[in-house]
């Protein structure tokens, strides 16, 4: 039935979503760092792509997911390389915006300085098309969905429940990920300069972790 279809959904969503990896500790940074209205729209990003995947996961099944499986270590280094270059460019700036930079540390700015920083334009657009991307360099989530539908097939089978499976997939998916943002932006607007700085550095250090985990897996 679609309602056992969209429930069974929601369910396969969470089982994939809840981990939390790279993808969940840049969310929160993106709360922290950019406001909520940015981060909500790359939790959209991400949840698009979750969605795309339920979709290849329904459609095609194991056509897709074997072939991928196939080429597992390619993939992997693939992400790596990406959420290393995505780590390294959050250090480097997180450490440039630094008062005074790395020779002075965490010194107080002068506040006659701060006021003089232009502030950076929110771009709801930039962040769901950057986080997208970094979700769909990950093409095993695919292989994820295909295995956890795999003794699903009664429940997914026509038209009309695959399009409620992978609704379920989609709502489960973005309200976590909406959950994640809404935390990163609740401390961005709690948090003073230097516990953001040192946020900064804590996340995106976990980030630099995850890539030497996918390369080295």
């Amino acid at each position: 039935m679609p309602l056992n279809a969209l429930l069974i959904g929601m369910l396969t969503g969470l089982a994939v979503a809840m981990p939390l990896g790279a993808i969940g500790v840049l969310l929160v940074q993106e709360g922290i760092t950019r406001g909520w209205t940015v981060a909500v729209a790359s939790a959209t990003g991400v949840a698009l792509v979750d969605l795309c995947y339920a979709a290849v996961a329904v459609t095609a099944g194991s056509a897709v997911a074997d072939p991928l499986s196939a080429h597992d270590g390619e993939v992997r280094s693939v992400a790596a390389a990406v959420l290393l270059v995505v780590a390294v460019r959050g250090l480097f700036i997180t450490i440039r915006a630094m008062p005074g930079g790395v020779s002075r540390g965490f010194r107080i700015a002068d506040p006659s300085a701060e006021a003089r920083r232009p502030e950076r334009r929110p771009d709801p657009v930039g962040g769901m098309v950057r986080f997208a991307g970094l979700t769909a360099i990950n093409p095993l989530t695919a292989v994820y969905f295909v295995a956890l539908t795999a003794g699903l097939n009664e429940t997914v089978t026509g038209s009309v429940a695959g399009v409620f499976f992978v609704l379920g997939v989609f709502v489960a998916s973005w309200g976590w990920q909406l959950g994640l943002a809404t935390v990163g932006a609740v401390l961005g607007d709690r948090l003073g300069g230097r516990t953001r700085t040192v946020t900064g550095l804590l996340g995106h250090s976990v980030v630099l972790w995850y890539a030497g985990r996918l390369a080295y897996r």
